[in-house]
């Protein structure tokens, strides 16, 4: 399958502009669009946490402005980490006994591993349905959000741009045992054909990998690659034929939410 085919047949059906960064306004139809795909809808927002919910993990996907340019942060994971060492991730992890809900178990792990204060985190909604883990010990609940400025600027009307966090804070505050680094993947990568690889999720639903071996640091992706060849049906390890690719778990909600956007068919 041709990547252009995965990607919408007008530029005109796309929900919000790839390239101008958020304005309250996008987030507005974002929020809209999400509450109007309950089949993409882990109904997870208020769900509580505690002994019922052991077994479960949470994430974000943290929508941001950087330089002006809107897109979404992503983790590079540490290579001293037991699994999934090297791999793009979002942020996020095992819920835990105090966390009060699903959400707030997502917003905790992001300020473990981000520093991202919660009060920073709007939450747009949530994709869905929830995935196991690649072992199976967990069900993954993915949230959606945008990460504010550090900033106290705030626009004065709708349609002004929302503040471009600091790449460079955020990665001197990240972790190092859990991230190596934070890449910002641009919206406009997702519209990009040379990016993108036909994949199947767990061997049998068909999404796009995509291809970010370019905004990795040099060092890290010699580190990082694996030398795999064509497609793998457990997706373990940073990408194939060398690359740093977004998929698996990370790659196949991407996907869904892509679609929530109408970038991808």
């Amino acid at each position: 399958m041709a990547a252009t085919s995965a990607l919408s047949s007008s530029s005109s059906r796309v929900i919000i502009s790839l390239t101008k960064p958020f304005t309250p306004s996008t987030l507005n139809v974002l929020r809209h669009a999400l509450k109007q795909t309950p089949d993409l809808s882990s109904n997870a927002l208020n769900s509580p946490s505690g002994s019922s919910q052991r077994g479960n993990a949470a994430v974000l996907i943290p929508f941001c402005n950087v330089g002006g340019e809107p897109g979404i942060l992503l983790e590079v994971r540490a290579r001293t980490l037991r699994s999934h060492s090297g791999e793009i991730s979002f942020p996020g992890g095992r819920i835990d006994d105090t966390d009060s809900t699903l959400m707030y178990g997502a917003l905790r792990e992001t300020h473990e591993e981000l520093g991202i204060d919660p009060s920073r985190v709007e939450i747009l909604g949530e994709i869905g349905p929830p995935e196991y883990s690649l072992k199976a010990d967990m069900r993954v609940w993915p949230f959606v959000g945008f990460i504010h400025s550090q900033s106290e600027t705030r626009p004065v009307s709708d349609d002004e741009p929302l503040p471009s966090v600091d790449m460079d804070a955020i990665r001197s505050q990240a972790s190092p045992s859990e991230v190596a680094t934070t890449i910002h993947l641009p919206l406009r990568a997702f519209a990009s054909p040379t990016r993108l690889r036909a994949s199947l999720f767990r061997g049998r639903d068909p999404y796009w990998a995509i291809d970010v071996t370019d905004l990795v640091p040099s060092d890290l992706v010699e580190d990082t690659t694996t030398h795999k060849q064509g497609e793998t049906v457990d997706e373990v390890g940073p990408g194939i034929n060398g690359r740093i690719e977004v998929w698996g778990l990370t790659g196949w909600y991407l996907s869904l939410l892509m679609k929530v956007m109408q970038i991808y068919r």
